[in-house]
Order: structure tokens, then sequence, then C-alpha cells
């Protein structure tokens, strides 16, 4: 039923929710799977020249932690025994990031996981699934915790 499945990870623990979750699909399915980490390489952009000092740091360390949530995620699709691509993804938002990876990569479902935020949180952070599920045509699998 699901050729290809994406899976966007941010290294928290709803999305090793949704690292679970795909696996099960994988098996069920015979699905080929892709985890990625979306990284947005320009964050400060209108914020002012003030912050440009910080974008070095701010990708270095941006880095580290999207290879460390993919190589977690990595082991956990190995250690199911299910082969999975994954890829650090740069896009100037997130979910713009997941859409698009979505759209090149020809896959047929998005596992993802949702934070929960509301009130304040959600107004100042955003949310990467509502969005996601805002700008794509494809079935998502909203996993929470």
């Amino acid at each position: 039923m699901f050729k290809h499945i994406l899976v966007p990870i941010d290294g928290s623990a709803t999305a090793h929710l949704a690292v679970e979750k795909a696996i099960g699909l994988a098996k069920a399915f015979g699905s080929r799977v892709t985890a990625i980490f979306v990284i947005d390489p320009y964050p400060f952009t209108g914020v002012g020249t003030d912050f440009a000092y910080g974008q070095a740091e701010y990708l270095n360390a941006a880095t580290a932690e999207a290879n460390a949530a993919i190589k977690d995620a990595k082991t956990a699709f190995e250690a199911a025994g299910v082969s999975a691509d994954t890829s650090v993804v740069e896009a100037h938002a997130a979910w713009r990031g997941v859409v698009e990876a979505a759209e090149s990569l020809q896959t047929d479902l998005i596992v993802m996981g949702s934070h929960g935020r509301s009130g304040l949180e959600k107004m100042v952070l955003g949310s990467v699934t509502q969005a996601v599920l805002a700008h794509t045509h494809l079935p998502v699998l909203v996993v929470r915790d």
C-alpha cells in the first residue's frame, strides 16, 4: 500500500515514536523509508544584522544535533531490520523542507510526530506538523505522545 515512507525527525521523543510507527508500517507493507532532519540555514533572516555573528555557531550546533538525531533514527531502523536512507535537508522552514523532500523523493506517506503545543508556545514556536498538513497532498500519519 505504501511504497515509500518519509519520516521527518527532530531528535525529540515524539519523533522517536514516529520512527517506531514507521518501522511497523515498513515491515507490514515492505516499504522503503527515508528519515530526514530539516535545518533552517538562515534562521536569523529578517531579524537584523546584530544576529549574523552567531550564524556559524548556530549552523555548527544545528548540524551536530541533526547528525545525532539521524544516527539515532538509523540505529532504530537497523535494529528493527528495516533499511532506511537518511539525510539532513536545508530549507527556510522545517515544514517546507518536509514537503519538498516528500515531493522530490516521491514518497506516498509522511509519518511525523507532533508535540501538541498550544497557547503561547504554539504561537511562538509554530506547528511544523500543522503546516505540513496544510501544504501537502500526501497522507500524513501524525504521532502524538
